[in-house]
Parts: structure tokens; sequence; C-alpha cells
């Protein structure tokens, strides 16, 4: 039986590593493992600002990917915590009842949806405003040396 909570929980904490996919679809998902690699590259855009600073290009387009890929999860996390208990059980546990414990909504669920759409929201914007300010950056560097 596949939990509805726990799979809200495992996309909020661990999506960006393909936890919740492993858990509701088998180690042979390929979304699965396709899902660390955009992570990992927003990572290495995070050190290489901490080390390099705010001047390097490649980490201005490498954080925004580990921003959405979070918010991505958060979003499946908030998906999977409303979805009715009726259509979760179908869609993952075909064998059970409709409305098998499985597929209810408790309060633990309703916190992982709460901290998901908060955490989710904040990273989302973050990244937005990281995208926009890298990129209103090099424009106004590309018009000083048109300028000069």
């Amino acid at each position: 039986m596949k939990s509805k909570t726990f799979a809200a929980w495992l996309a909020f904490l661990g999506g960006p590593v393909g936890l919740h996919r492993f858990y509701l679809h088998g180690w042979r998902d390929w979304l699965g493992w396709l899902l660390p690699l955009p992570t990992l590259a927003g990572a290495y855009g995070v050190l290489r600002m901490w080390s390099l600073g705010q001047d390097d290009g490649l980490s201005w387009v490498l954080i925004p990917i580990l921003g959405f890929t979070v918010a991505g999860c958060c979003l499946t996390a908030i998906v999977y915590g409303l979805k009715k208990p009726e259509e979760w059980n179908a869609r993952f546990n075909p064998q059970a009842a409709p409305d098998a414990a499985a597929g209810r909504t408790n309060w633990a669920t309703i916190w992982a949806v709460v901290l998901a759409l908060m955490i989710g929201a904040i990273v989302l914007m973050a990244s937005i405003a990281i995208s926009f300010q890298g990129y209103f950056q090099n424009q106004v560097e590309e018009g000083r040396k048109i300028s000069e």
C-alpha cells in the first residue's frame, strides 16, 4: 500500500533526488533517476557563486535550475496531498478499496501540503528574482560595452 501522506512528505523533503518517484514507481523509474541531475547542476551553481562571487555567469544560469526543481517537487507534494482518496487508491493502490486508509488525508498530509506551499512559493520567487537579476545585469553590462 502506497501512503499518500508518506509520498507527499517524500516529494517535499526528498523530491529533488527522486525519492517520491522511487517510492511510487520503483527503482526502474527513469524520471526518478533524472531528477538528481538538475539538483546537482544547481548545487554546483551555488558552489561556483560562493567561490567565484556574484559575477560568475554560469552560476546565474545554474542556480535557478535548482530552485525550479525544488519548486516543482513542492508542487508535486501539494498535488499528492490534495488528491482524493479514491483517485489516490485507484492510481497507486489498485488492489485496495477506494476508501482505503493509505489514500486518506490526515494532519500530517495537511502539514506537508502547507509547508510545501510555503517553501515552494519562496523558492520559486527567489529563483525568478535571481534569473531576472542575472539577465538584467548582463544587459546593463552589454549596454555599457556598446556605449563605450
